[in-house]
């Protein structure tokens, strides 16, 4: 079935015998990934034995066995790998890709499964979503995807059935362009984030269902208590609590699912397996980040060295020189590093949360190793965050009013999308049992670095630096705007949009060749990354001018951004959260481009 709603301090830890066996296990079981020459498109290098290019791929869905903390389990896989393999295309050409369901019958797994194209242009049915258009692959069965390649950059592929993208099937898309990249690099690498489980993940989505905070180890304590009286006052501090009460919620519940339950890998392997990627000073690194991740938000920084972004999503942008960067699940970007001065320094990634990281290492050979940073201090929300603006804003979506205007969904002329004022609700949030708060201020926040990240000392890459080095491919002001609100219940672990589950929502009817402006409000205290299958997501800046071309907008809470879409591919798409439970659990939606709509 498809996936419709249904620390360490620094320097190297000391690795326990299970944590030692973990690292040899994921290292000897699982394919690395390297580099490839940079004049060679279609080129194989020794390092990169994953790595298949060319316009006829051959891909079989099955299960293998891995070893990521000293238990074996089943993966899912393409072509028993983990991650899948990189495939790499030129743009300009046309792909044929022949899947086959391997799946043991009896497969936790099984049994139909899908690959889909995440951020490529493509006929609808193409996109491998089941009960689109598209019926999925049974058992025994193959699909023929072909299609023309109208773009180029770094993109990822996985599956939508079932469980199975949780359970491993995912890997890297690598499209050449036709027209020489604006930018220079001597070698070039994936760098493919994910998160492992060895739980069954259809278990894990029941645990979250009937105890949704379980991975929420550091709740407030009394300590906390006495030690905010003595900072900000005995009135401040009860009032704090009792908003937090009253919406039964704490500022300490980052993720829903986090190191606790998971184990973070870096090109399908832990940390302790190491993974290197070889260069000589001098030279330009290029580096591919993709997120691949079910449910985790990483934050990358590589200490010793900047990063420059060159490419958000697959689409260039202007050269933006950072330390830190925030992929949110399903992002990618490119950045390019000069590694001068030392023999090896360490890629970190650490989650949002701060309870787990992964590390690689760039070297000049292999076996060598830089520090390991510790993780930074453990963030809290704070009522900002959530688009409250203080004690005063804040709405309990049980008691809110509606709000008047009861959009939900449908067109909304000359709207104010830049965030300011009180904000209006739709009227199926009203009363809603999956519902549990409303933010009242939102703002687009596009400046902030995001919870966690805020004067760490380092420069963050943030969506208003971050800017298309091109114009705004359209060029056409959108015709109409749709807002939708980002709607969930923390304790009931539901998610939806308008407060309505995927299963109680009618389609969004674009019609072909229009344009568009979609404008979400994140209602929730969760952070949602939200992927528009089919077309761009043309993100807008707070004046509501063409700013950043992308497939996935981050949403973190309170925020309110909007979005240009052009609707150029007839079908029947998906829209959602790219958090995996939170899409399972209702935030999905379609959209359907119709001739005359």
């Amino acid at each position: 079935m498809s996936l419709f709603p249904s620390g360490s301090g620094g320097g190297l830890p000391s690795p326990s015998r299970r944590r030692f066996i973990q690292g040899l296990a994921a290292a000897g079981a699982v394919s690395t990934l390297g580099l490839w020459p940079k004049p060679g498109w279609a080129l194989r290098s020794p390092g990169q034995p994953e790595v298949l290019a060319g316009t006829e791929f051959d891909l079989r869905v099955g299960e293998t066995l891995v070893n990521y903390t000293g238990r074996t389990r089943p993966a899912v896989t393409i072509n028993g790998s983990l991650p899948g393999p990189i495939l790499r295309w030129k743009e300009g050409t046309t792909v044929a890709l022949h899947v086959r369901n391997e799946l043991p019958r009896g497969s936790i797994h099984g049994p139909d499964t899908s690959v889909h194209w995440h951020g490529i242009l493509l006929p609808a049915n193409m996109d491998g979503v089941p009960g689109m258009s598209f019926d999925g692959i049974r058992p025994g069965e193959s699909y023929l995807y072909r299609f023309q390649v109208r773009q180029s950059g770094t993109y990822w592929y996985h599956s939508h059935s079932g469980f199975q993208e949780q359970g491993g099937m995912y890997g890297p898309l690598i499209i050449d362009p036709i027209e020489p990249e604006p930018f220079a690099f001597d070698r070039d690498y994936v760098v493919f984030l994910s998160d492992w489980t060895d739980m069954d993940p259809a278990r894990l989505f029941a645990r979250l269902k009937k105890m949704s905070s379980h991975d929420n180890y550091h709740q407030r304590t009394v300590g906390d208590f006495l030690r905010d009286v003595e900072r900000e006052g005995a009135r401040a501090t009860l009032a704090d609590r009792g908003a937090w009460g009253r919406m039964r919620m704490t500022p300490t519940d980052l993720s829903d699912v986090n190191a606790h339950t998971y184990t973070y890998l870096l090109n399908g392997t832990t940390a302790l397996g190491n993974w290197t990627g070889l260069f000589k000073p001098g030279e330009k690194v290029r580096l591919r980040f993709i997120n691949g991740s079910a449910m985790t938000y990483f934050d990358v920084r590589i200490p010793g060295l900047e990063m420059t972004v060159v490419a958000v999503d697959g689409q260039y942008v202007h050269p933006l020189t950072v330390d830190e960067l925030r992929l949110a699940a399903a992002e990618t970007f490119d950045v390019i590093v000069e590694p001068r001065g030392q023999e090896a320094y360490t890629i970190f990634a650490q989650d949002s949360a701060r309870t787990g990281w992964v590390s690689a290492t760039l070297a000049v050979r292999e076996g060598l190793r830089a520090p390991v940073p510790a993780l930074d201090p453990r963030p809290l929300l704070g009522m900002a965050d959530m688009g409250h603006g203080g004690m005063d804003g804040m709405a309990h979506a049980h008691g809110a009013p509606a709000g008047g205007s009861g959009h939900g969904g449908h067109d909304m002329q000359g709207m104010d999308h830049g965030g300011a004022g009180m904000q209006a609700h739709p009227a199926s949030e009203t009363d809603n049992p999956l519902v549990d708060m409303q933010t009242m201020m939102p703002a687009p926040k596009l400046s902030d670095p995001g919870i966690g990240l805020r004067d760490n000392g380092r420069r963050v890459a943030t969506y208003a630096d971050l800017r298309s080095s091109f114009p705004d491919p359209d060029g056409r002001e959108p015709g109409r705007t749709i807002e939708l609100h980002l709607t969930g219940h923390m304790e009931k672990f539901a998610w939806s949009f308008d407060g309505l589950k995927f299963a109680q929502a009618e389609p969004l009817r674009l019609a072909y060749g229009e344009r568009v402006r979609i404008v979400l409000v994140n209602d929730t205290m969760m952070s949602h990354p939200i992927h528009l299958h089919g077309l761009w997501s043309d993100l807008e800046d707070e004046q509501g001018n063409f700013h950043l071309r992308k497939h996935t907008i981050d949403m973190p809470p309170g925020t309110k951004r909007s979005y240009r879409v052009r609707a150029d591919a007839l079908g029947r798409w998906a829209y959602h959260c790219h958090l995996f439970f939170h899409m399972e659990s209702g935030m999905f939606r379609e959209v359907r481009v119709e001739e005359g709509a």
